[in-house]
């Protein structure tokens, strides 16, 4: 009796580890929104490198400019890319994501992590006769990245968006 007892109760337990299931299957769209915020202003620094009132005059800057250009520039600063496996594959989804799930349709995504030091920009093809990638790389590397080295984010995000401006102009 003792036998057949602990043969069902082993029969039992190993059929529960055996179908068990360890990680939820989800599909690439609900896996992205799990990934990224549900809501994102033009300026969102999740690595919190800005001061408030730095935010709030650089999302005004963006905000009006989209009022008279219909041109939408988002920066989005974040600390880590997890679980991408590097930052042009999280800035890509982000686009998408931002894109096709939200429907903000950035023009401009500046993608910043000051703990990776690493910045990315993309842009809609649209706007390649204003503003080619060449261009782009040039107002990231003449303003943006010298007050970057000097610790300064702040600034080197206002000089950079403020030529990216004139440029869409």
């Amino acid at each position: 009796m003792k036998k057949i007892f602990f043969f069902l109760t082993i029969t039992l337990f190993s059929a529960n580890f055996i179908f068990a299931q360890t990680k939820k299957v989800t599909s690439s769209a609900s896996e992205t929104q799990n990934i990224f915020p549900k809501s994102f202003d033009n300026v969102n620094d999740f690595e919190k490198i800005l001061t408030p009132s730095q935010k709030t005059t650089l999302d005004t800057t963006l905000k009006s400019f989209r009022k008279k250009s219909l041109y939408n520039i988002f920066i989005v600063i974040v600390s880590s890319t997890k679980p991408f496996s590097n930052f042009q594959e999280y800035t890509e989804s982000l686009d998408k994501y931002l894109a096709n799930d939200l429907k903000l349709d950035p023009t401009i995504l500046i993608v910043l992590s000051k703990e990776l030091r690493q910045i990315q920009v993309l842009g809609v093809d649209q706007i390649r006769y204003k503003l080619n990638d060449d261009q782009t790389k040039e107002i990231i590397a003449t303003f943006a990245v010298p007050e970057f080295k000097k610790g300064d984010y702040y600034k080197g995000l206002e000089d950079a968006v403020s030529q990216l401006i004139k440029k869409l102009q």
